[in-house]
């Protein structure tokens, strides 16, 4: 600038001399600007100031070069750093996910307000989360999983089974959908398919779909979030249920299973091992905030409870604490609908098994509110017969 003249402001200096939010933190900024306000104005490309005396010129150096004396290029590029200085990054899938969950349903209930619904079990308002959990292995999850979707699939409710255990997955080999899975949720959360192109429809009942979480030759590549946002997915598609398989154990697959859901199934069998692990798993369910808990007693003998060589239903119920729903008894039918790859009750004739697995179903659902008698071993009518002449019991 001249002398006696005050020194003109380009248009593009407010935005480089703008003092920052962390001014504070950066005592030099402060200074800087005001010597900037005091007399001329000489920037550089690290958003520094230097203060010359009016009426002399500063040459530009190498590492500080003038306002004036900066191409244009890089006039350009440090205003427009500057100006976007401010905005905001884009915001993270999960955040993006909920803005367009949230129009959804405001849409529907927009659309509702005009449109009559039917009087259907698919009409409920909120998604029930259950998580099918044991703590140890080889108790009959993924079995009572199955068997409990597709009980609640033939009641009429829209029921999504999600199978969580990473790298063992079994599932859609007890439902005879093993050759359809194409894609699983790990593609999902990557963007390489959709989640109605991952969901498996039941050969015979089409409210009732299947979802892997990841296949064999991926391991816990699966985070809380991820599982949560997945759950949050399906149940925009309006599903009554959601049953997640929880895997053996309690580590970072339990944590990751467990995170998403609402209420919880314990399953277990009347052994001193399986009750132990149970208890855990009941402890680390009411540690996350899952109170709504439930009991499922599986491979029930009454022949050996009658002869004291079993613990009894009424025993672990009062071991373990938790409310009963239901008690299976040991069937070697499972086995045989497990080679065919049809749950137990999908069969026509239902064995004592099917009709215990249908009763649970019903409690669960709160259509229904008494137990089977498995006081005395089932026996059929032609049995029944011959001990009567043999005089057996």
């Amino acid at each position: 600038p001249n002398e006696g003249c005050p020194p003109q402001l380009p248009p593009f200096m407010p935005n480089l001399v703008k003092p920052m939010n962390c001014a504070r933190s950066q005592p030099h900024v402060q200074v800087a600007t005001h010597h900037a306000r005091r007399s001329g104005y000489t920037t550089c490309l690290g958003a520094r100031f230097q203060k010359h005396a009016p009426g002399r010129s500063a040459a530009p150096s190498p590492m500080m070069m003038t306002t004036t004396g900066m191409p244009s290029q890089a006039r350009a590029r440090a205003a427009s750093a500057n100006t976007h200085s401010n905005i905001n990054t884009a915001p993270h899938f999960a955040q993006r996910h909920r803005r367009r969950r949230a129009a959804t349903r405001t849409q529907a209930a927009a659309e509702g307000e005009d449109t009559d619904t039917s009087n259907s079990n698919s009409g409920s308002t909120t998604t029930r989360v259950i998580v099918v959990t044991s703590g140890k292995g080889g108790v009959g999850k993924t079995t009572s999983t199955a068997n409990l979707g597709m009980c609640m699939a033939r009641l009429g409710y829209r029921v999504c089974l999600l199978d969580a255990d990473i790298g063992l997955r079994n599932l859609d080999l007890l439902l005879g959908l093993e050759n359809r899975v194409m894609y699983t949720a790990m593609e999902v959360l990557e963007g390489t398919c959709r989640l109605d192109q991952a969901l498996i429809r039941d050969k015979k009942y089409r409210n009732l779909c299947m979802l892997s979480v990841s296949k064999n030759r991926q391991r816990y590549n699966v985070t809380r979030q991820n599982m949560e946002l997945l759950v949050e997915s399906i149940q925009d598609r309006g599903y009554d249920f959601v049953i997640i398989d929880c895997p053996a154990g309690i580590d970072v697959g339990f944590i990751n299973a467990i995170a998403p859901a609402q209420e919880a199934v314990v399953v277990t069998t009347p052994e001193i091992t399986a009750i132990r692990d149970a208890d855990r798993v009941a402890g680390l369910l009411e540690a996350n905030s899952i109170y709504n808990v439930k009991l499922l007693v599986n491979r029930v003998r009454p022949d050996m409870i009658k002869r004291n060589d079993m613990m009894s239903v009424r025993d672990v119920q009062e071991m373990l604490g938790v409310p009963l729903l239901g008690a299976i008894p040991e069937d070697p039918e499972v086995i045989v609908s497990t080679n065919r790859g049809e749950p137990l009750v999908a069969r026509q004739k239902l064995s004592l098994s099917g009709v215990a697995y249908e009763n649970a179903a019903r409690r669960l659902v709160g259509q229904q509110d008494y137990l089977v008698d498995l006081s005395d071993p089932y026996k059929s009518p032609i049995r029944r017969i011959k001990d009567f002449f043999s005089g057996g019991d």
